[in-house]
């Protein structure tokens, strides 16, 4: 009987969770304000009781098939950082495969396994309520680690200025075509290949370009003739986008603007098809070794380094504050505005836009990339950087 108890409660526990969930909507905004975090008020400090002297903290990162970030940099540092700030801690980890529902198991699975602190990468945005508020429950607060969760019971949201990641990508754009470089000149198209719509960090990357682009884009000195989110970021889909807009636009397209390095590298091969690799302006993001590699062929113009050793290094500290039942001080720089209302108490970083011309003294300088990963295999490298490594 107690265990028909039991299961009941849980039931219906999850059920009104749902509901709660299903009344999120999506998107939201970063603030610059220095706010102190809310989190230690009276009330908040009991509302996550259960983070006190935790040793038992859950990772949950999003994907791995659109990003390779995620598995090669992500869980590694977060796992160092976080085991060097709580000795003795362990830490629960899974990656939800581009799958909300998955993600929404795994937590359930790392709270059961006793989770007293979440580390989540959502999947998706909104659907990732239902985590925030079933830890809630149990007094667990939840860490948004790089994308941002539509729920104001998120304890802390870690990330970069996602606004900025995209000005950094539009004012790139800007500034060659007022350098003339690739050939660009007034009346030159631009094909936007966006993120997920389920990810708030697609939607501020959008908002920052086009707020960077607007009086080039204003002026009709740059058409903006394509722009469409990508679902979970798929490389197929975007490269049958791009192969698409081409044919549209009868190959008559001058700048590509692509959210990460993984939907770049699909417009690439999509544009080395028509003969147009290197003579269209590409952008992306992450700096992963694809993307760098793409830059020194020449394929690709430009990415976003966003020193991810950084950002575990702050979530690693916030777990310890929780952990400890400390204030984190000034961590906290800013607070990111939901969609509905509420806002979350964030650390946002800064990102670096990275070309051929600052690529040793970034992504190499700092050990995020060596420079025999980047060479490796590498053919055609227009820099220099590899001293003709990748002709072996």
């Amino acid at each position: 009987m107690n265990t028909i108890v039991r299961f009941a409660r849980r039931f219906f526990s999850l059920i009104s969770v749902l509901m709660f969930a299903a009344c999120q909507n999506n998107a939201g905004n970063n603030t610059g304000a220095n706010t102190a975090s809310p989190l230690f008020t009276e009330t908040n400090t009991t509302k996550f009781a259960g983070a006190k002297g935790c040793k038992n903290v859950g990772v949950l990162l999003p994907e791995s098939d659109s990003s390779a970030r995620y598995e090669a940099y992500d869980r590694p540092l977060l796992e160092k950082e976080i085991k060097q700030a709580i000795p003795g801690v362990m830490v629960q980890y899974a990656n939800a495969n581009n799958n909300a529902d998955t993600q929404q198991i795994q937590a359930e699975a790392a709270l059961t396994k006793g989770a007293c602190i979440l580390v989540v990468g959502p999947q998706d945005s909104d659907k990732a309520s239902v985590i925030v508020q079933r830890a809630k429950a149990s007094q667990v607060p939840v860490i948004a680690y790089d994308r941002l969760i539509q729920d104001p019971d998120t304890a802390f949201y870690v990330s970069f200025n996602n606004d900025r990641v995209g000005e950094l990508q539009g004012q790139y754009i800007v500034d060659q075509f007022r350098k003339g470089a690739f050939g660009l000149k007034p009346g030159a198209n631009l094909a936007m290949i966006n993120g997920a719509q389920t990810d708030n960090n697609a939607l501020q990357f959008r908002k920052g370009a086009l707020t960077a682009l607007q009086t080039l884009t204003d002026s009709k000195k740059i058409n903006l003739v394509f722009d469409q989110y990508t679902p979970n970021w798929d490389s197929a889909r975007a490269q049958s986008n791009m192969e698409e807009i081409l044919a549209q636009q009868k190959n008559n397209v001058q700048i590509a603007y692509a959210a990460n390095d993984g939907l770049a590298n699909a417009v690439i091969v999509a544009l080395r098809a028509q003969n147009l690799d290197g003579k269209v302006l590409v952008t992306g993001q992450d700096a992963t070794v694809i993307g760098i590699q793409n830059i020194l062929t020449g394929d690709q113009a430009m990415t976003v380094y966003k020193p991810i050793a950084k950002e575990a290094q702050v979530t690693a500290q916030l777990v310890a504050a929780l952990s400890n039942g400390t204030n984190p001080g000034a961590l906290v720089n800013g607070q990111t505005a939901l969609k509905t209302e509420g806002q979350v108490a964030s650390v946002l970083l800064e990102p670096i836009a990275v070309d051929k011309s600052n690529i040793q003294q970034t992504v190499i300088a700092d050990g995020y990339l060596t420079k025999e990963q980047i060479c490796d295999g590498l053919d055609g490298d227009t820099t220099g950087i590899c001293h003709n490594e990748g002709s072996r």
